[in-house]
This record gives C-alpha cells, structure tokens and sequence, in this order.
C-alpha cells in the first residue's frame, strides 16, 4: 500500500493513542515486527514548534522507529507554516490531522471530531497543510454526530480533493463507546466514495477481527489501536496469519517484556515522565493475565517507577506467562 511517497508493507498501522503511542510502546512493538507505520501520541500543533526533541516526552524517538507518522490536534491554519517548518525539522515521515478525537476537553478547544461539523473549515486547514509539505497527509476521522451518508461521503470527498493522502476511519459515532461493536460496513461505504486509500480502524484486535473486518470493508489497510498496548504482538500475528508476510512467530514472554518497557522508559524519558506511562500501559497489559486487576492496582498506587517494578516483580513470581487470558 502507498501513502504518498512511502510504500507500507505489511498495511498494519499503530493507531496514535494519548499517552500510549510513545517510544517505549513502538519499540515493543518494533520487537516483535509486522507493523507498517507507527505513529505518534497526539500533538498539540500550537506547541510543536517550541517542543524540544530531547526533552519532549511526545518527541523522544528512536533511530529504529521508522516509519513514524505525526498526528497534529489543529484547530485552524493560521499556525500552519510554523507547524510543518517543526515537523521538517523533526524529520517526520508522514503526517496525520486529527479530525475524530471525541473527548470533551479537544472539542471544546475546537479539534478533533468537532471539526466534522465545520467542512469549511477542515477544508481550509487541509488546503494549507498540502500548500507547506509533500510528506504524505492523511487524516483520521469517525462516522460523524449521527449516521449521515450524503454528510459523510461530502467530508471524505472534499479531504481527497484537498490533498488527502490516506483516509483512517474510526468506525464510530462521535459519542459511541469501545464497547459499542464497530460499524464497519461505513467503512466499505467509505472506500467506494473515494480513490485514496482508506483504513479500518476500531476492535481490531486478533487475526480473527482483521480478517473478519477485510472482509466487510475491503479496506487498504488496518489500524490496531487498545490491542498494541495490551498485546504489542498483534501486528506480527495478523502480519503472517492475514497478509503472509514472513516475520517470526511471535516469541511472547510477558514478564521479559514489560521489563523492557520500563527499562525502555528509565533510558529515554526524564524521571517525571517515566511513571504515568507505566501506569497507562500496565491498565492494558495487565489484561493478559486472570488475575491481572491484582497487578495493574499495584502499580497505579505505586509512588515511583521504582515501587512499581517491585509490585510488577512480585506478581511475576506468583503468575507466569502460562496462565495468560491468551493461554
């Protein structure tokens, strides 16, 4: 699959998550293989030019971690000139406008899924964006408010005629929930509207839910949000299972590798920053044991990283990796 000038094989993407699509959660997944294009946590574009790379926890980076696609939160294009000078700057590989966020605090600044209900807008915004770079763009958007297919389809058309390299489509509601089981069927509505690629996003999750959605959709390519994080894995999986590429099976050992991630975390991140990530990432690894409520409490009552890894240590010793939920 092309996305502007990068060719993605296998067509898996990591989904930009707030405090989860960081260093430390890319190498994981890095480790394991089968992962097309990673991504960013969300930026906040106003203040990317004044981030600093060394010190910025949304921009600490590997030379390993490529290619790797910058997600912007952009309210309007007044700042965009600065912003791309930034993401040059930065060296970034692809760049993805962020037009599906649906928490209260994003839209309320005028972001995220409140930019669907203002088209003129999104398009201004786009047309800048492709004005300042010739990285690939793409934009990763929900259904909308409610289920429209003439609004829907007008949004995703206007984004191709804007520039648009690649169209990722969440499929959901602004206001439906991750357990509410995804529309994919809009999202085949969606490949038929327009010529780019378009990727499937939401509970992909296993080799079964990939191909189960490919078969709906038809999509050029899957997104893997929630599941990298509790499974860093996945990718490789679906990558032999559903695309036949040839990585490694994956070699999963749980406690080797949540040592790595906070290692990963200790190396890269300064000692304030360290701790919270631990605490989001443990919320989902956690799930792959039964007993894994016992482990994730621990480490969000933990002080420290340090305290933390002790906690995660103990548990380790009592639950081994034979007695995940994955079996």
């Amino acid at each position: 699959m092309r996305l502007g000038r990068l060719e993605l094989w296998p067509p898996l993407l990591l989904a930009p998550m707030a405090g989860l699509t960081h260093s430390a959660l890319r190498t994981a997944i890095l480790g394991f293989g089968g992962v097309g294009l990673l991504s960013t946590e969300m930026l906040a574009a106003a203040r990317l030019p004044a981030e600093r790379p060394a010190s910025s926890p949304y921009l600490v980076r590997t030379a390993q971690e490529s290619p790797l696609s910058y997600q912007l939160l952009l309210a309007d294009d007044k700042i965009i000139g600065r912003v791309f000078e930034a993401l040059h700057r930065l060296r970034a590989d692809a760049v993805d406008l962020n037009l599906g966020c649906p928490a209260p605090q994003v839209r309320r600044a005028g972001g995220g899924s409140s930019l669907m209900d203002d088209p003129d807008r999104v398009r201004r915004i786009v047309a800048a964006a492709r004005k300042q770079t010739s990285l690939p763009l793409s934009a990763k958007i929900r259904l909308g408010e409610t289920l429209s297919e003439n609004g829907l389809r007008d949004f995703c058309r206007m984004l191709a005629d804007e520039g648009i390299d690649m169209l990722t489509v969440h499929a959901r509601l602004r206001g439906e929930p991750f357990t509410r089981p995804p529309r994919w069927e809009w999202v085949a509505k969606v490949k038929q509207w327009v010529d780019v690629p378009v990727i499937a996003n939401g509970s992909i999750d296993s080799v079964d839910s990939a191909r189960a959605c490919l078969k709906i959709t038809a999509a050029d390519g899957l997104m893997i949000g929630r599941a990298a994080a509790r499974q860093p894995w996945v990718f490789a999986s679906i990558a032999r299972e559903v695309y036949g590429v040839a990585v490694p099976e994956p070699d999963v050992r749980l406690p080797r590798l949540y040592a790595d991630f906070v290692a990963s975390l200790n190396e890269r991140f300064l000692p304030e920053r360290r701790l919270g990530r631990l605490k989001e990432f443990t919320h989902h690894f956690a799930t792959n044991y039964f007993f894994g409520h016992h482990l994730a409490a621990k480490v969000q009552a933990s002080e420290s990283i340090e305290q933390a890894w002790e906690h995660a240590e103990a548990f380790f010793a009592l639950n081994d990796s034979e007695r995940t939920q994955q079996g």
